[in-house]
């Protein structure tokens, strides 16, 4: 099973997180599907890449609960119901 969670980067003091798609297996800093995203916390700034993340959540990929939030935010969800009704 694949999900898009955080993987921590940056130094000390001064986390900054990149949106991956993982195995769930794997560790938190354990080798990535592929990077969708970037959030850094503290200037609050996000970069999605959103055709990536809506073809690993069309995949059955879920996303951890901050993945979601920071997704809901961006309006990826509303991009995901609109592909969908358009095929169906």
């Amino acid at each position: 099973m694949v999900k898009l969670r955080l993987k921590r980067c940056g130094r000390k003091q001064r986390a900054v997180y990149r949106i991956v798609a993982i195995d769930v297996r794997s560790r938190r800093e354990g080798r990535d599907l592929r990077k969708v995203g970037f959030y850094d916390p503290i200037n609050n700034q996000t970069h999605l890449n959103v055709p990536a993340i809506l073809y690993f959540l069309d995949k059955g990929a879920q996303p951890t609960g901050t993945v979601h939030d920071i997704s809901k935010k961006a309006g990826v969800f509303t991009e995901l119901s609109l592909n969908h009704t358009k095929f169906n």
